[in-house]
């Protein structure tokens, strides 16, 4: 047990072996609505931290993914066509369903790339900027950045 402080990595690790709140909450000492408030940090810490570390993989391999939407949509367009010729409303409000999440998950993904090369493209913008003015001042800012691991992998910054 600890002394009442959550430890994140530990409460993720206990987590994912499929410990509930309950039994987190009894090794850590502290209440259920204290681990519920640990949990919903965790994820978000979890989600930022996996989109700044893999983003640049999505953004490199152009996300398969809206190649595989694509051909789902494709699919249902077709069975749509079909659906609509043999009279078939039922099928046909289920294919324009899954068409319209179709589009709606490609819209999501698209955004998130961009937002993911734009702030990429911010970050060596103001890099550079920094570097023109003063170039230890630049390599400074990028040891700093990297000994507190913020610089992640999403951008390449040479010197």
């Amino acid at each position: 047990m600890t002394d009442g402080k959550i430890d994140k990595v530990k409460l993720s690790q206990l987590l994912r072996s499929g410990k509930s709140g309950t039994e987190c909450a009894k090794y850590f000492g502290v209440t259920p609505g204290a681990i519920s408030q640990a949990r919903k940090t965790l994820s978000i810490s979890v989600v930022r931290s996996v989109a700044l570390e893999t983003g640049h993989k999505v953004v490199e391999s152009n996300l398969n993914a809206v190649d595989q939407l694509r051909r789902i949509n494709e699919t249902a367009n077709e069975l749509l066509d079909r659906a609509v010729a043999a009279q078939d409303h039922a099928t046909a409000i289920k294919c324009m369903s899954e068409i319209r999440q179709q589009l709606g998950l490609q819209l999501e993904i698209l955004s998130t790339l961009t937002n993911i090369k734009a702030i990429g493209e911010f970050q060596t913008s103001v890099l550079e900027a920094i570097g023109e003015a003063s170039p230890d001042v630049r390599n400074a800012v990028i040891d700093k950045l990297r000994a507190r691991n913020a610089l992640r992998r999403s951008l390449e910054i040479t010197r």
